[in-house]
């Protein structure tokens, strides 16, 4: 039996990926101010919202095979103390050029990185299979917090204090966090390799690995069309306070939480992340209509549009992370996550600003159609007919006879 511990470590790992998660994509709900306080076009703001996601990117591999190497707390630490700082420093400076600030982003995202491949691989070393959907459900939490905890508060402090001054408090919580990581979060038990033993094949000479990242990576565009401009959306076009549409989303996102929550325990009764990930592309895809439908006929139904897929869209996200994880197993899962992280960012890093591209030239209900063919598309290439069986689930499934 695991130790308790197990959940003490997903407490701190939660808190970390939160607090980076604040500064990765928080910068949204700077999107009214930075407008107002620059003059800048729904694109050139796309830009600085996918800033983070561009750090993330470059470095989320990277940082995968040093988690594989040496283990997952100092890793972690250490880069979320990078995004802490890198992140006060823009807060304390708030500098006039506009390329500056995007570049202490990037380096943000680049340190912010580390969180995102170390928590994942402890969960998948501290939790046993028959636990590991709810618990990496409850990790992938951390984001959806990290969005509430930013519509809650930057707002509000980005009219107050500034556009980038309001990101001094998020950048304090990933220093406090970073502390909590070395005194908390221990990297789990590890079975050394044999003396001349092999290393693991690498799980990408089978198919199943990439079509698992490539239908992650098609539902990030429905969870960023929602998280990115749902805010813009409810304050320019449905006329609503900054104030209270960050409150509006911070609910929304909350819910979203709970959400993937539900969707790792389904995925630990059923036996199965990929069944549950592709039944949510059909909801993804639905959701997403509904909104355009909503834009194009009557307001409310838009914003409820907004509050459903502001659960569903990110319902798939922590069943694709274990999915990758078990398919790729322990000598790989840093490498692999990294991957996935990386496929899903470069997705992230282009919605924002080709989606505000799109919207400036069209509408909300135009751009939002267009991303529901990309849920459309993952429910066809998540490879649910060849999921590998969790070992224990297949030992627990042939002891009742079916």
């Amino acid at each position: 039996m695991r130790s308790r511990r197990r959940w003490a470590v997903l407490a701190v790992g939660v808190a970390a990926q939160t607090a980076a998660s604040a500064v990765v994509y928080g910068v949204p709900f700077l999107v009214p101010s930075l407008r107002d306080e620059r003059g800048l076009s729904l694109a050139a703001v796309g830009i600085v919202v996918a800033a983070p996601t561009l750090g993330l990117l470059v470095a989320l591999i990277a940082w995968g095979a040093v988690v594989d190497r040496v283990g997952e707390r100092l890793p972690m630490a250490a880069g979320l103390g990078f995004c802490g700082v890198l992140t006060g420093a823009l807060a304390l400076l708030a500098p006039a050029s506009l390329a500056l600030a995007v570049a202490l982003l990037v380096l943000a995202g680049i340190g912010a990185a580390s969180v995102n491949a170390a928590s994942g691989r402890l969960i998948m070393g501290w939790f046993d299979v028959e636990e590991r959907g709810l618990a990496m459900g409850i990790r992938q939490t951390a984001q959806p917090l990290g969005v509430a905890v930013g519509g809650l508060v930057l707002p509000t402090l980005a009219q107050q204090d500034g556009s980038f001054e309001a990101l001094v408090w998020p950048a304090l919580a990933c220093v406090v966090c970073a502390v909590l990581v070395v005194l908390v979060a221990a990297d789990p038990p590890r079975t050394p390799r044999a003396p001349g033993e092999a290393p693991p094949a690498s799980p990408y000479r089978s198919p199943v690995l990439p079509r698992v990242h490539a239908a992650s990576a098609l539902l990030v565009l429905p969870q960023f069309a929602i998280s990115a401009f749902s805010l813009e959306y409810l304050v320019r076009e449905q006329g609503w306070s900054p104030g209270v549409a960050g409150v509006f989303v911070a609910a929304a996102q909350i819910a979203g939480a709970a959400g993937r929550i539900g969707s790792g325990w389904w995925s630990d009764r059923v036996g199965s992340r990929l069944r549950p990930m592709r039944q949510l592309a059909v909801a993804s895809a639905a959701v997403l209509l509904v909104f355009s439908v909503g834009d194009l006929t009557l307001g409310l139904i838009a914003v409820a549009g907004i509050a459903a897929g502001s659960v569903i869209t990110v319902a798939d996200n922590g069943l694709a992370f274990v999915a990758t994880a078990e398919i790729a197993g322990p000598g790989w899962s840093g490498r692999a996550l990294g991957v996935q992280n990386t496929t899903q960012n470069i997705v992230a890093t282009i919605a924002p600003p080709a989606l505000g591209a799109l919207i400036g030239v069209s509408s909300y209900a135009v751009g939002f159609a267009v991303v529901a063919l990309a849920p459309l598309a993952a429910i066809g290439v998540t490879p649910v007919a060849d999921e590998p069986v969790p070992e224990r689930v297949a030992v627990r499934t042939a002891a009742s006879g079916h």
